[in-house]
């Protein structure tokens, strides 16, 4: 069975789902929603996600699935192989915990629709559109680094990555896409690092993607 997943290069929220599609090892396809192009507002698309977001994953015969962390909590209940939650409650809350920091807290406010409410509403002009992305991206990494200084392996937690390994990786991809300076975060960059030697994380990477810039 071939999953039907509808993405964008540059979308952060998609790499985290395609890294997990990668690590259980599931064969999907990816249709590209050009976020910059506008195809989120498309009818036929707004009829998969009525959020205009991507992503949004079909499996044959069921509904559209959308949000991505839904998508990975999802995707680890039906296909339980490799897990990618430990095994005790207090172990899931605590990844889970993790993933939130970007996913709940900081990532929302980066997201394109948002980029254009500051330049298009606000007025804001490039530079300033800019200290704000850095602001709340530099706010996730120093919750994160604090919690991740200690961690003696290669993962957030424990000798497999979980989905909070997914998150970091995600959001400290895009922040290096975008230029911002990630020195101050020497534990992130360790595990995202050590992550992205792993084929499931590489495949999934932005500029491995169709539509992505060529390398310069």
């Amino acid at each position: 069975m071939t999953l039907h997943l509808y993405g964008f290069w540059r979308s952060l929220a998609t790499f985290r789902v395609r890294i997990a599609l990668n690590l259980k090892g599931l064969d999907y396809r990816e249709q590209m929603i050009d976020l910059f192009g506008g195809d989120q507002h498309e009818a036929s698309f707004r009829a998969i996600n009525p959020m205009g977001a991507v992503p949004a994953l079909v499996e044959p015969g069921h509904p559209p699935l959308t949000q991505s962390m839904a998508i990975l909590e999802y995707l680890e209940e039906v296909y339980p192989d490799p897990p990618l939650l430990p095994a005790s409650a207090r172990a899931r809350a605590h990844v889970r915990a993790l993933a939130m920091i970007t996913v709940a807290d900081t990532h929302p406010l980066m997201v394109p629709r948002v980029r254009g409410y500051l330049a298009d509403v606000l007025s804001l002009d490039e530079p300033t559109r800019n200290a704000w992305l850095e602001h709340w991206s530099r706010s996730a990494f120093l919750a994160l680094e604090q919690q991740l200084a200690g961690v003696p392996g290669p993962f957030c937690a424990g000798s497999s990555p979980t989905i909070a390994d997914i998150c970091l990786v995600a959001q400290m991809v895009g922040a290096r896409l975008t230029g911002f300076d990630m020195s101050a975060f020497p534990a992130c960059n360790r595990i995202v690092d050590h992550c992205l030697q792993l084929d499931a994380f590489a495949r999934a990477h932005p500029l491995r993607q169709r539509g992505a810039p060529a390398p310069k």
